[in-house]
């Protein structure tokens, strides 16, 4: 196997009948499907046509190709066509406004941009901003009038090392950063699910993931549909969580597994008893992040484990640790044992091992000869940052563990400067660079703070400029400012007006102890709860 592409022509073979994407009825009136079903005979036919189209208009190996398809079946159905030829996609977050999307689409070097119908106007007056300036594509008027690239495709064919998606996570120092994830960092993922075993023993040909989360992330594009697509399962796509219909979707569906993040279980456990929620066929809900105050509540209730896991878009299922056999630990934020294949240090800030039951960083690798196999490949323009991330042999991963008696590993705490809200990694820095923007702002921190359903919401502490009045007037002017530039999410759910900074001998602010008083900040007269401003667009 060389690309994703063959392995749906392999399972097509297998399970040429069995649906390979499907959603609700309901979603599938809402975005004017034929059918809320594809078979993986029909999903292969689809991707081969669409692969025709793009090989057609030049487009081929070495390519990057940006698409902002939402989760829609369409998505999928692209993704495999472009990895057939060797293109790598950048999926494109429908929440990104202007300047995010205009730095994805320089730095990304994309030939061009495909996109919903709805989208195209808005695209467009981004790319004109950027330096590339690419072409977008409206997915609604199909590929015949694609332009030709500005490069030439390589000519030899893809291979196992080709990229194949192009995602870009949250950095400490502002800008994203642009993960390559080669065909064999999918083919790993895929690898994962059918050998992990214990409660997550698949039922090849059978098997029905129940799917709400983005496909700008890798849950959806790698460890969901790689290991569905393997196994000859079905992706059930939602277009995102609706906590109200979520039993409902499952019965109709026929779901026998769910992905989640940990403000889903907390969301359902807060709607009303219903007689759907234990009559669903749900096998199990593979996640992280969960409560450990509501973990044993949900399953006593819904009837159904929740395997709680570890992973990151740069370790991929290389790296993927599960608590999918006992004991696991309910309620103890365990994310299970290492898998035979990994090897794993847990170091302190000197990078001294530490003992058993001593929290310290979380050091990663591959057993044998190539203890990067199946990772990403490196941060593209920033070969720095992937040799750092390496540093020693060992991928650093800025999170923190202890491990237990019985070989189980605990989630601590995050080492790196990320706010967690709602499944989302939120980098303080990029919000920082914006808000600094503005004439108000003298001195800025961004930090998180507690919130009961989200996790953690994002946290603004601000000196003003002489003469400003530290009243909502300013909170909301400096919160609109940052609204229109970022992500929704990315805004900040308080602002808090500070007098001066703490900082350190070198003059940096010392965050440490902000993230500790956040708590106490929010009582404060001058902090500002702007959470119900934070709505989609």
């Amino acid at each position: 196997m060389n690309t994703f592409f063959d392995t749906l022509q392999s399972s097509a073979k297998a399970f040429p009948d069995s649906p390979l994407l499907m959603t609700t009825p309901r979603l599938a009136a809402h975005w004017k499907l034929d059918s809320h079903v594809y078979t993986y005979e029909e999903a292969l036919a689809e991707a081969a046509r669409l692969r025709d189209g793009y090989a057609r208009a030049g487009y081929g190996h070495g390519h990057r190709i940006a698409i902002l398809l939402e989760n829609r079946p369409v998505f999928f159905l692209h993704y495999l066509a472009l990895n057939a030829l060797g293109i790598s996609i950048v999926p494109i977050n429908p929440d990104y406004r202007s300047e995010e999307t205009s730095y994805l689409l320089d730095h990304s070097e994309a030939e061009i941009v495909i996109s919903i119908p709805e989208r195209i106007e808005n695209l467009r007056m981004i790319a004109e901003t950027t330096d590339r300036n690419p072409p977008v594509i409206d997915i609604g008027a199909g590929l015949g009038q694609l332009p030709e690239p500005r490069t030439s495709a390589m000519e030899k064919e893809p291979n196992p090392q080709t990229e194949a998606a192009l995602l870009y996570t949250s950095g400490t120092t502002g800008r994203p950063k642009g993960c390559i994830l080669t065909n064999e960092y999918f083919f790993t993922w895929g690898q994962w699910y059918l050998s992990e075993g214990g409660l997550v023993s698949l039922k090849q040909g059978k098997e029905r993931l129940l799917q709400p989360l983005p496909t700008f992330h890798v849950n959806a594009i790698g460890h969901s549909f790689m290991g569905m697509l393997h196994s000859g399962g079905c992706l059930i796509i939602l277009d995102r969580f609706h906590p109200k219909t979520w039993w409902a979707d499952a019965i109709e569906t026929g779901a026998t597994i769910f992905h989640y993040l940990g403000v889903m279980p907390a969301m359902l456990l807060n709607m009303p008893e219903s007689k759907a929620e234990r009559e669903h066929g749900m096998r199990f809900g593979l996640g992280g992040g969960v409560d450990p105050s509501l973990h044993a509540p949900f399953e006593a209730r819904f009837g159904c484990p929740l395997l709680e896991g570890w992973a990151m878009t740069e370790t991929g299922g290389a790296g993927c640790i599960i608590a999918s056999s006992e004991p696991r630990h309910v309620g103890t934020r365990c994310i299970g044992r290492p898998r035979e294949e990994s090897e794993l240090r847990i170091v302190d800030e000197n990078g001294d091992d530490r003992s058993a039951g001593e929290p310290g960083e979380l050091l990663i690798r591959r057993k044998g000869a190539n203890p990067r196999a199946g990772f990403f490949a490196g941060y593209l323009k920033n070969k720095e940052a992937t040799e750092e991330a390496w540093a020693g042999g060992w991928f650093h991963t800025g999170d923190i563990v202890k491990q237990g008696g019985d070989g189980s590993l605990f989630f601590v705490d995050r080492k790196k400067n990320i706010i967690r809200r709602s499944g989302e990694n939120i980098a303080s820095a990029e919000i920082e660079l914006v808000l600094r923007k503005h004439p108000s702002v003298r001195e800025i921190a961004v930090v998180a703070a507690p919130d009961e359903i989200r996790g953690e919401e994002v946290m603004a502490c601000i000196s003003l400029a002489p003469d400003v009045s530290s009243d909502r007037s300013s909170a909301e002017e400096i919160f609109d400012w940052c609204f229109e530039r970022l992500a929704y999410y990315k805004a900040p759910g308080y602002i808090v007006f500070i007098d001066h900074l703490p900082t350190t001998s070198t003059q940096k602010v010392k965050k440490g102890n902000l993230s500790q008083l956040a708590q106490s900040l929010m009582k404060k007269n001058d902090c500002y709860d702007l959470r119900k401003k934070k709505v989609r667009r």
